[in-house]
């Protein structure tokens, strides 16, 4: 599982430059609404990508032990993705819609391009 962990602090580390690029255009920009729905989706999503890795974490324990496995957590990420979405529907003078659920995304696509750059890194 090392490998593992070593995937989730690179991913880690895009999140947290991609936050710092969104807490500038929300102090910097007149689209305050945007980047803080930036903002709000993309911590959420470091949040689901975090209870991933804890739960494949989880998950190789228990197959290593012979245990039985319940699940992955996919409930408790599409419940903190509900609760985004309501958040930013109660709020909308505070938090744009579209830009949250871009910003839940936001792990999905840095796990997508954190793979190929590895994989191109590798075969080299």
């Amino acid at each position: 599982m090392p490998e593992l962990h070593l995937m989730f602090s690179r991913q880690r580390r895009w999140m947290f430059f991609l936050l710092a690029i969104y807490v500038l255009g929300w102090g910097f920009t007149s689209y305050q609404t945007i980047f803080l729905g930036l903002v709000f989706g993309t911590s959420l999503s470091l949040f689901n990508l975090w209870l991933m890795v804890r739960k494949m974490k989880q998950f190789g324990d228990s197959i290593s032990q012979g245990k039985k496995v319940r699940s992955l957590g996919s409930f408790s990420r599409f419940a903190t993705g509900a609760l985004a979405v309501v958040v930013s529907m109660r709020y909308p003078e505070h938090l744009h819609l579209i830009s949250v659920v871009i910003g839940l995304m936001t792990s999905y696509i840095v796990i997508m391009i954190d793979f190929f750059i590895h994989s191109l890194q590798i075969h080299k």
